[in-house]
């Protein structure tokens, strides 16, 4: 019986981080609706924040109980992740169409942001001072961002509103949005806890490194909040609100997750990133924003082309 309970852990911790995951978002969104705050920033970094609350939550653990390798394959293979896997399978639902603004802003910060991360991964650790310039620049798009949202309003402006939209109407009161919270970052506290112990253990039984359970199992797991929010938006219509979850939790994986773990426990690159998955990340980053920019939009056709990819990464993962 003792053999599977690591199994039970990552299982468990995947259905605490997706449920987790759910509440915050919507207890945060909630809460920052009652409080006044544009629909504008609550799609541009509240719902953007809520998402990435997963990775957060399992990458600080794991760089705290000295597991880095988890948390940097845990960030870098949920980007992959959410451009490869999330919106293929969205597109296979229903096409996403893009925005040309979009991608040119959005999507430029968030190449920005990946082309900062990698620059750093070159030092081999991410230091904290690291972590403060990746603070400092996301505090500086959102700035920005919003700025020009509010004075000069374009379909990326419609694009950050539907996201809020996406997760939730202004409540009544402040008592569900407080238990939500309360409760998510509950769920994400243990789920994190479940999943990293259990994802350490069975690295180790089968022979393969931590990086490698980071970029597969953990990846996709705290990218699960992401593929929920996605569908559902596809399901009601809004399909294009994928492009703009994936391009907000893309760039804060990057900037604000590792940025923040970094300023509490410095994080090392493992080579394994640093010599192939972080360039894959940076390769899948432009590949979207060519596809985006030219073809203006994700088709079934391109959908299935990013889908089978990210299976054929995976197992050149194992493989090799």
């Amino acid at each position: 019986m003792e053999q599977f309970i690591p199994y039970l852990q990552i299982a468990g911790g995947l259905i605490l981080l997706t449920v987790g995951g759910e509440f915050i978002v919507r207890g945060a969104v909630g809460l920052a609706l009652l409080m006044g705050i544009s629909k504008i920033i609550v799609g541009l970094t509240v719902v953007a924040a809520g998402t990435s609350a997963p990775e957060f939550v399992v990458s600080l653990n794991a760089a705290l109980i000295g597991s880095g390798d988890i948390a940097m394959g845990n960030v870098v293979g949920s980007n992959i992740a959410n451009i490869m896997l999330i919106l293929g399978a969205v597109a296979l639902f229903a096409p996403i169409r893009c925005s040309r603004t979009m991608i040119v802003r959005d999507g430029g910060t968030m190449l920005l942001g990946t082309v900062l991360f990698i620059g750093l991964c070159l030092f081999g650790t991410i230091d904290r001072w690291g972590g403060v310039v990746m603070l400092l620049l996301i505090v500086a798009i959102w700035y920005f961002t919003y700025q020009h949202d509010k004075n000069h309003p374009d379909e990326a402006t419609l694009l950050h509103e539907q996201e809020a939209d996406e997760v939730a109407v202004a409540p009544k009161g402040w008592l569900w949005p407080v238990i939500h919270t309360a409760v998510g970052v509950g769920f994400l506290t243990l789920g994190a806890d479940f999943l990293v112990d259990g994802g350490v253990v069975v690295a180790r039984e089968f022979g393969v490194s931590e990086a490698v359970i980071g970029l597969t199992l953990v990846a996709v797991g705290t990218s699960l909040p992401e593929l929920a929010a996605s569908m559902v938006a596809a399901f009601r219509g809004h399909a294009d609100v994928a492009l703009g979850n994936v391009v907000g939790s893309n760039l804060l994986n990057l900037l604000l997750i590792i940025g923040g773990v970094s300023l509490i426990a410095p994080v090392a690159v493992p080579a394994q990133i640093a010599g192939s998955d972080m360039w894959i990340m940076l390769a899948v980053t432009v590949l979207l924003l060519l596809v985006g920019y030219f073809r203006r939009g994700i088709g079934r056709i391109t959908g299935a082309a990013f889908v089978t990819a990210y299976v054929a990464y995976i197992w050149m993962l194992f493989a090799i």
